[in-house]
C-alpha cells in the first residue's frame, strides 16, 4: 500500500469504527486495513488504535494523527485538481459543500446554469450540517462552501467570495395568524448542528422565553410540520415563499424578527482555476443572486 492508501485506511477506520467497515468502504480486504494501520503505527512508533471486542477505538495519539491525515488527503486531492485545472479549467473538477437549506434553495439552479455553459467541469456536492462542512473546508476536502457566516477560526484560512440575501422569518399555519405568544407556542426546531436551529435558540434566549420545543430531522420536515399546524418555526423566507404565496403558511410577527442572515460563498485561500471559473460564473449572473466580495480571478487570465 502507498502512504496515501494507508492514510485513507486509517481515516475510514476512524469513521466506521471497525476494520470490516473500513474494508467495505474501500473495497479491500480486512487484512489490508489491519496491515495499513500497523505500518503507520510502526512508522511513528506509537499505537494508533485500541481494539474493543469486534470494534476499534483510536488512541489519543491516533485521534491527533487522523486530524492530520484528513488534511493531507484533502490537500493531495486539491493539488491534483489544481494542476489539472491550471492546464484546462473547463475540464477540471470542483468540490462543493452546502448546508441543507442552501443545498435545496440555491445550489440546484446555480449548478444547472454552470453545467449548461461548462459541461466539461465535474462537480461534486456534499450537503450536510454546518458543523460538518466547515471542518471539510479546513481539511481541504472541498473547494467551496455555501453556508452562513464562517466561524472565526476559519477567517485566515479561507476567503469569503460572495454573499446572497437570506432572511429568516417565523412562520406557522393560517390558524395562528395574528398574535402568537412566543413563550407558549410550540417551536419546531431543526436537527443539531443546523444554523437555523442555532439562530432559533439564540432568538428564544434573547426573548427570555422557554417554550415547548419539537425537534425534527430536516428543513423539509420542519416546514411540513408547520403546514400541518404543529407549531411555528424560524425559516428562510426564500425557502418557503411559494407556501406563503399559496396561503399554506403565514408570517408570524415575533419581536426580533426578521433576521438578516446572508448566505456566504467561501473558498480556499488559493482556489483552483476550475473553482475560479465557477465563482466567476456565479457572481457574473445577477439572476443567481450573488454579490461579489473583493475580486474574482478570471480563469482565462
Amino acid at each position: 500500500m502507498t502512504t496515501k492508501a494507508r492514510l485513507r485506511a486509517l481515516v475510514e477506520l476512524a469513521d466506521t469504527g471497525s476494520v470490516r467497515g473500513a474494508a467495505e468502504r474501500l473495497v479491500v480486504t480486512e487484512s489490508s486495513i489491519s496491515s495499513a494501520v500497523r505500518a503507520l503505527s510502526a512508522e511513528i512508533g506509537i499505537a494508533l488504535i485500541d481494539r474493543h471486542g469486534r470494534g476499534v477505538k483510536l488512541t489519543p495519539a491516533g485521534q491527533r494523527y487522523v486530524e492530520y491525515a484528513r488534511r493531507i488527503l484533502g490537500l493531495h486531492d486539491e493539488a491534483i485538481l489544481a494542476a489539472r485545472g491550471e492546464a484546462d479549467p473547463e475540464n477540471g473538477s470542483v468540490r462543493l459543500a452546502a448546508v441543507t437549506t442552501a443545498g435545496e434553495l440555491l445550489i440546484p439552479a446555480a449548478l444547472a446554469s454552470f453545467r449548461a455553459k461548462y459541461p466539461g467541469v465535474v462537480l461534486h456536492l456534499e450537503v450536510a450540517s454546518r458543523n460538518a462542512i466547515w471542518p471539510m473546508l479546513a481539511r481541504h476536502e472541498v473547494d467551496l462552501v455555501v453556508a452562513g457566516r464562517p466561524p472565526d477560526d476559519l477567517r485566515k484560512k479561507a476567503r469569503v467570495r460572495a454573499v446572497s440575501p437570506n432572511t429568516l422569518i417565523v412562520v406557522g399555519p393560517p390558524a395562528m395568524a395574528g398574535d402568537v405568544e412566543p413563550a407558549t407556542a410550540t417551536w419546531l426546531l431543526r436537527e443539531p448542528g443546523s444554523g437555523t436551529r442555532s439562530a432559533t435558540t439564540t432568538l428564544l434566549d434573547e426573548l427570555d422565553v422557554n417554550p415547548p420545543l419539537l425537534v425534527l430531522g430536516s428543513h423539509g420536515a420542519v416546514v411540513a410540520a408547520a403546514v400541518a399546524g404543529l407549531g411555528v418555526t424560524l425559516v428562510s423566507q426564500q425557502a418557503v415563499q411559494t407556501r406563503l404565496d399559496s396561503g399554506e403558511l403565514v408570517q408570524i410577527p415575533v419581536p426580533g424578527t426578521p433576521l438578516n442572515r446572508p448566505w456566504h460563498l467561501v473558498s480556499q485561500t488559493a482556489p483552483t482555476m476550475s473553482t475560479e471559473l465557477l465563482l466567476t460564473h456565479l457572481v457574473g449572473n445577477r439572476d443567481l443572486g450573488w454579490r461579489p466580495i473583493g475580486t474574482v480571478r478570471s480563469a482565462a487570465s
